[in-house]
């Protein structure tokens, strides 16, 4: 879990406040003698820092901690450049600070407010030297910051006392106040050194914009020894670009170096000018726990609105939570869709452990059935424990029809400012877009009702998860059919297809797409590239447009194909091509829902709109999740050419 930014120390009641530590964030996952201890990156920590790890499996404890390693100096205070070169001198005291805990005996606390987290921990943890646990004060940030100050410390942290633990996730429930002012950069290249300096003068620091490109943002001759101007130069040389590697031409007042943006540099300064150029820029040190993706200018300008502010803001809304959920816990809680979610034009439903707020749940989305987006809701929560292991991990791409079905609608893919602590999102680079894309991921009820408040009628994952981005979990062979084709076609094609499948083999799953075709999912266990999947769905293609000539096409085109030929479309099979998820919703008239079928179904006498916001519950309890074999081992495709005589 991450800290936003903010630009001053408040006091409040709910909050609780820790000491900010200048060392390395570190997860260690210990029981009882196996200790695994790592960065946010999942960088191994167990040979760099030993005397910790040792320490760890000495507790006889068995949890999944939270903290930071820090080097002590000779006055007790943490000192990072003692860290660093923790290898070459290793007589510095190191200690573990716990902050949070969250397993304990293989039991996921994260749900748990946090001062119960803590409470927890502190009574976990036996006497150590080197594991400690991280105290805190309640309610005075104010006072705690200017002790801070005088001794000269990094800052401090401010915790909400209730706040859940949200892995991955930069939360406005805890923030950071940094008594030395400090930005992460990327290094974009370096100076030749003038005078009796060696190796560079100065290095370019950059950092990205909301479109990924890479931004000037000063550069810096300061904070280097002899020593480290020698490590970091050698590190750079190894990384020249042959240009710039910003869109804008850069000044420098000797001649320029440029490199491969790799390293990321922690830099202190003195304040950002309104041309977004750091003033009085010092070299800190370089961050190995940092991605580049992460050095953007949102995450390293602190907030605008002080921190009392916004806590006052955010207790308000807690307040209006807890009156709103009362009214309407019931019914977000309804298991059966039908019935109206009522509602005043903002509330806070109870999700799960979760308020989440909901604007307009009266608002008309169908107008001539008269369902609401309040039924959308309702009908999302019936279904969430069906839809939502098809949607986890995964980056989605919001469809939103904020207007109802008759909205043309608009596709948005980055999560933004606004998205509640407990919705996950995840920085995805899009070659496409150029640039890097915060997508939501739903992993939670509560992720899915904020999504529906957006206007998100249908569901929209990704084909593959975000730890393997080019690794689809499964093919799929979209029905596409024209204006003239009739139902009993698009079966005909569906079972053409499942005809060729399983000669080649391959196991094969069909649902209704809650339109007007049919998605068949081939399962292929993440063993499988895009362009390989996407080959093979070509291949399939073909043999069934050969079998099927009069009335199926390759032509993607409609003008080209007509309006009496069906589109077998392979192109699906594309890095984040998306399609509408098992279970969703479509923003069609009768409020169709996307329903998998078993394949003595897929014949004439079914329609695609047989299933719908009324009865797909029922449905689903009546034959159970029959899609689950998408997500399964996969196919040998080897195997399968081979079967196909390929």
């Amino acid at each position: 879990m991450l800290a936003r930014e903010v630009d001053s120390a408040f006091n409040d009641k709910r909050w609780v406040f820790e000491m900010k530590y200048d060392g390395f964030r570190a997860i260690a996952e210990v029981k009882g003698k196996k200790v695994r201890l790592y960065s946010r990156n999942g960088n191994s920590f167990s040979d760099s820092y030993p005397v910790v790890t040792e320490a760890l499996a000495g507790l006889g404890i068995d949890a999944v901690l939270d903290g930071e390693i820090i080097a002590l100096d000779r006055e007790g205070r943490p000192n990072f450049q003692m860290l660093q070169q923790y290898k070459s001198d290793s007589s510095p005291p190191l200690e573990f600070r716990v902050f949070d805990v969250l397993f304990i005996g293989g039991k996921d606390v994260c749900s748990l407010p946090l001062v119960d987290r803590k409470k927890k921990l502190r009574q976990l943890l036996p006497p150590s030297d080197v594991v400690r646990y991280s105290e805190h004060i309640e309610e005075r940030g104010e006072e705690f910051f200017e002790a801070a100050k005088k001794m000269d410390l990094e800052g401090i942290i401010a915790k909400e006392a209730q706040s859940e633990y949200y892995p991955g996730v930069r939360t406005t429930t805890w923030l950071k106040i940094k008594n030395h002012k400090s930005a992460d950069a990327m290094i974009a290249g370096f100076t030749a050194p003038g005078g009796s300096r060696r190796y560079f003068g100065s290095l370019i620091l950059g950092c990205y914009d909301n479109t990924g490109r890479l931004r000037y943002i000063g550069h810096t001759g300061s904070g280097f020894d002899q020593q480290l101007l020698s490590e970091i130069h050698s590190k750079l040389s190894r990384i020249v670009a042959t240009r710039s590697p910003f869109h804008e031409p850069i000044k420098t007042n000797t001649p320029a170096t440029w490199v491969k943006p790799r390293y990321v540099a922690e830099i202190k300064y003195s304040e950002w000018t309104r041309g977004g150029i750091l003033r009085h820029p010092i070299f800190l040190r370089l961050r190995n726990d940092k991605k580049p993706e992460e050095v953007t200018m949102e995450n390293n300008r602190p907030s605008e609105k002080s921190a009392v502010k916004k806590a006052g803001e955010r207790a308000a809304k807690k307040q209006a939570g807890k009156k709103g959920a009362k009214k309407t816990a019931k019914k977000a809680a309804a298991k059966k869709t039908g019935s109206r979610a009522s509602g005043k034009k903002e509330e806070f439903l109870k999700v799960g452990a979760h308020q989440v707020r909901v604007t307009n749940l009266q608002k008309v989305f169908w107008p001539d059935e008269g369902y609401t987006k309040g039924d959308v809701i309702q009908y999302y929560q019936s279904v969430a424990r069906y839809i939502l292991p098809y949607l986890r991990n995964r980056p989605q791409s919001l469809k939103r029809n904020p207007n109802g079905i008759h909205d043309p609608g608009f596709f948005h893919k980055d999560a933004g400012e606004e998205a509640p602590p407990f919705v996950k999102s995840e920085p995805v680079y899009s070659e496409g877009a150029k640039k890097t894309i915060d997508y939501i991921v739903c992993n939670n009820p509560a992720t899915l009702t904020y999504m529906n408040n957006l206007g998100c009628i249908e569901i929209n994952p990704w084909h593959s998860t975000i730890a393997r981005q080019d690794d689809p979990d499964y093919l799929i062979m979209d029905i596409d059919p024209s204006d003239k084709n009739t139902f009993d076609q698009v079966i005909e094609t569906a079972n053409v297809i499942h005809g060729i499948l399983k000669k080649a083999g391959a196991e094969s799953y069909c649902k209704t797409s809650g339109s007007s075709g049919l998605h068949i999912y081939v399962p292929c266990g993440k063993k499988y590239s895009y362009d390989q999947v996407k080959d093979f769905a070509h291949l399939i293609a073909m043999l069934t447009v050969d079998e099927l000539p009069g009335f199926t096409t390759l032509e993607r085109n409609l003008k080209k194909r007509g309006n009496k030929h069906i589109y077998v479309d392979f192109l699906q099979n594309r890095r984040g091509q998306t399609i509408s998820s098992v279970y969703s919703l479509r923003p069609k008239p009768g409020a169709p829902v996307s329903m998998p079928l078993k394949w003595k179904e897929v014949k004439p006498g079914i329609s695609p709109t047989d299933f719908n916001i009324r009865n797909a519950l029922r449905r689903i309890e009546k034959t159970g999740d029959i899609f689950g074999g998408i997500l399964g081992k996969g196919i040998d495709l080897k195997k399968c050419l081979k079967n196909l005589g390929g």
